[in-house]
């Protein structure tokens, strides 16, 4: 018996794609900032403009300056330095974070897309109680169990991201299961794993493609507010959410120290919403053919 040709969506690769991506306005934003992100943390690997963690008391406070182009912070560290080897914090988290829920979500939605019956209602439902438990409440009771640290942190915005990727991909796997060629698939005697592997999973990563890309920028604000409770990332190491918990004490005499960071989580968090939205437009084909 022939085999079922499958109409996978490969956008990325369609006739016109990075033309009509070069127009899109929020893409582009969005990819700037997102790739300025990855240069600042890629940067940082091998080079500061001083080591982000010696400690000058002498050097305190410092205005913007030559020697301190962002000036210094209470301990007389490199606002710069710190900022760039921060960057790298937050990718780390978001990277591993957004893995550990696309990972264990995705598979746990195409399972509950296959298998349906108990097994569909089972997940769903653990889907709805994992929702009960957002990322900072579950590094709470982490962090009073184990301690707190970058790893705990990691844990719980991934636990958080498993019930959300869960259910849209058991969304997006239930709309394709319906189509015509996955019926084609199913009447040539393919078992449901197959399906799942060849024709369900690939028209539909686009969809977490883009989800990925939201999370990341909502991984970077849950690190961020963890440090700044003092439940992330810990001394020495960097962090833009540490880095405005020290800043609180000192708003009226360096309010730059607060500034600086906050502008870097903020633009980090646009840029990543930004691309998410250009790539959902983008691999929307209602909203390619009107570009």
């Amino acid at each position: 018996m022939s085999a079922v040709p499958v109409p996978v969506a490969t956008p990325a690769l369609a006739p016109g794609f990075w033309r009509r991506a070069l127009r899109h306005r929020s893409f582009v934003i969005g990819a700037v900032l997102s790739l300025l992100l990855v240069l600042a943390a890629a940067l940082s690997l091998v080079w500061t403009p001083h080591s982000p963690y010696d400690v000058d008391m002498s050097a305190k406070l410092l205005p913007p300056g030559p020697s301190y182009w962002l000036g210094t912070d209470p301990y007389g560290r490199d606002l710069l330095s710190l900022l760039l080897v921060g960057a790298r914090a937050s990718i780390v988290v978001g990277v591993i974070a957004v893995g550990i829920g696309l990972v264990i979500g995705t598979a746990l939605g195409l399972l509950a897309s296959a298998k349906r019956g108990w097994v569909e209602e089972i997940i769903m439902r653990l889907a709805d109680f994992g929702f009960a438990f957002p990322a900072i409440l579950s590094a709470i009771m982490l962090t009073a169990v184990f301690g707190p640290g970058m790893v705990n942190a990691i844990i719980a915005i991934g636990i958080y991201n498993i019930p959300t990727f869960a259910r849209i991909t058991r969304a997006s796997a239930n709309a394709t299961w319906a189509r015509e060629f996955v019926l084609a698939a199913r009447a040539c005697g393919k078992g449901a794993f197959s399906i799942t592997m060849e024709h369900v999973l690939p028209n539909i990563l686009s969809v977490l493609i883009v989800q990925a890309t939201i999370r990341f920028a909502i991984a970077i604000l849950a690190e961020a507010a963890l440090s700044y409770l003092g439940l992330g990332t810990q001394p020495p190491q960097p962090s833009w959410g540490r880095m405005l918990s020290e800043a609180q004490t000192l708003m009226f005499q360096s309010p730059l120290l607060a500034v600086f960071p906050g502008v870097a989580i903020a633009l980090a968090v646009l840029g990543l919403n930004l691309l998410g939205d250009g790539l959902r437009d983008l691999f929307d084909p209602r909203l390619a053919r009107k570009r």
